[in-house]
């Protein structure tokens, strides 16, 4: 897991990442300043170290001196070797109500300069001058620069008096194919209902970093903002991936072509509430999906962290899937004997444990019945087959404590295919009808193939807990409640048949990569 220190008053921002020559390079914004971009690297996307801060507001009077918002880094397509990022700023004596996208340059990936501006011709106000001195700019000024973008009256919101009072233009992407090059952001279209008017905006590149304002690539008319908008395309068919505020998920469309109309399937939700602002990343081996993660639901302010991230892939109906990250594998050995699931109340006429020649039987007549293996755990990944003989309940345990019982609770809904976690404890004694501890942590949904039938996957890293049914990521999510613990299965009213059984322990995690950081 990446983060800023623990105990700090920073956190962790949206983040956009970029493979090159065997590293992974993440920038990301540090809440809640928003005052500077920062950078760091890593070789296998795990652990993380931290380079030279790669931009900074601009000095008082320049059109980004309040903060700096979302970004996203690319080739520059007209110099090769070279790169560049679009970010967002806000403006301190528009008190930040307009949104603007400037460009900076690089390289290396590590040293960045701004790209000149024209803010001086298009804002009457001057920048603050020091006594007895006139005004003096304090950026670079380019007569022929378009920089900072703003939006076009014509087609979206752009200014403060329309809409809701303040002006989206944030979260550039830039997206080439065949030689042309879009930039798309979250704006929003300047008619029909306010909080229903986000949009993903796109600009066309006309010559090198001039841009020409389009119509919107895709209003749904149904959100206030798509946010961190990214397009890509796979096995030739266009994805558009967005986030959304109104619940906190990772949301995605697709059409054949540009310029067709974009579809949704009925479950379009590539990452399940908690997880925001996606990022894809192009390395080696295909897409992957980066976010960060906020635990506690909607307050996406505080405590992020970045989980690892996913793969990224085309299912055959054309659906996107992501799963675990195979950078995983590095991490996990197997046990040096097979495990022996037992049940934690012992065999009675209730309940019971059988052993058969692909796993376990799971018994309980009556009541909640479980059955964790011998040894503990604090990392590790497990994967089974479960089969539920009728409509009775079951689920996964793990860092449970024997004796209370406290720890996460998985609940999975064969039938209906709906996965619930939960942190179930007990508070203090003495503390009367709030001793109780139960937290839901996130739910998450699949496709239902064979009733009653699942292949899981169940990964425990650090704080970083995650699902996977039938190789689908389903649950992602950090939490502190449990640190280690038995870990095994539960049935209530139900037989559960456990089959193929695979556990394997996992390096506890670190943030900074030391090796890497000593060469």
């Amino acid at each position: 897991m990446y983060a800023e220190a623990d105990g700090g008053r920073k956190t962790l921002g949206d983040v956009d990442i970029v493979y090159h020559d065997g590293l992974y390079h993440l920038f990301h914004l540090v809440l809640p300043n928003h005052d500077f971009v920062a950078h760091a690297v890593s070789n296998n996307g795990f652990s993380w170290r931290r380079v030279e801060n790669a931009l900074f507001i601009g000095h008082p009077g320049s059109w980004d001196d309040s903060m700096l918002w979302t970004v996203h880094v690319s080739p520059d397509p007209s110099k090769p070797g070279s790169w560049r990022m679009f970010y967002t700023g806000l403006s301190r004596r528009d008190h930040g109500l307009i949104q603007r996208i400037g460009l900076a340059t690089s390289d290396d990936l590590y040293h960045w300069s701004k790209y000149p501006v024209n803010w001086q011709d298009r804002r009457t106000a001057l920048p603050y001058a020091l006594p007895g001195r006139p005004p003096q700019p304090s950026f670079d000024y380019d007569e022929q620069s378009c920089f900072p973008l703003e939006p076009h009256p014509e087609f979206y919101e752009s200014s403060p008096e329309e809409g809701r009072a303040w002006i989206s233009w944030r979260d550039p992407y830039y997206f080439r194919e065949d030689g042309q090059g879009w930039l798309l952001a979250a704006g929003r279209v300047n008619s029909g209902p306010v909080v229903r008017r986000g949009c993903v905006a796109v600009m066309k590149e006309v010559a090198p970093n001039q841009f020409e304002h389009q119509e919107p690539l895709f209003h749904p008319a149904l959100y206030d903002d798509i946010e961190v908008p990214n397009l890509v395309v796979v096995e030739g068919e266009y994805y558009l991936i967005g986030s959304l505020r109104e619940d906190a998920k990772v949301r995605y469309w697709h059409c054949p072509k540009l310029g067709k109309p974009w579809r949704s399937f009925s479950d379009n939700v590539l990452l399940a509430s908690g997880n925001y602002a996606g990022r894809i990343c192009q390395d080696k081996y295909g897409l992957l999906l980066f976010s960060f993660f906020t635990p506690g639901g909607l307050d996406r302010v505080t405590h992020n962290v970045m989980p690892p991230p996913k793969r990224l892939v085309r299912d055959p109906h054309g659906q996107l899937i992501v799963k675990s990250f195979e950078g995983f594998d590095q991490l996990a050995s197997k046990l040096e004997h097979e495990p022996e699931l037992l049940s934690l109340d012992g065999s009675t006429e209730w309940c019971e444990v059988r052993r058969h020649q692909d796993g376990w039987q799971l018994r309980s007549l009556s009541g909640f019945r479980a059955a964790v293996f011998e040894q503990q755990a604090s990392c590790f990944r497990m994967q089974a087959s479960l089969e539920i003989q009728d409509e009775g309940k079951c689920g996964l345990l793990f860092r449970l404590d024997p004796e209370s019982r406290d720890g996460y609770y998985l609940s999975l809904d064969l039938f209906k295919g709906v996965a619930q976690l939960r942190a179930w404890g007990s508070g203090p004694n003495g503390s009367g009808e709030h001793m109780m501890r139960f937290e839901s942590l996130q739910s998450g949904y699949w496709r239902v193939h064979q009733r009653g039938i699942a292949d899981i996957r169940l990964l425990v890293y650090g704080s970083y807990l995650e699902l996977s049914v039938a190789g689908q990521v389903i649950l992602s999510l950090a939490d502190h409640s449990f640190s280690e613990g038995a870990f095994g299965f539960y049935a209530e009213s139900t037989e559960l048949s456990i089959k193929h059984v695979a556990v394997e322990m996992l390096e506890r995690p670190a943030q900074t990569d030391w090796q890497l950081a000593n060469g």
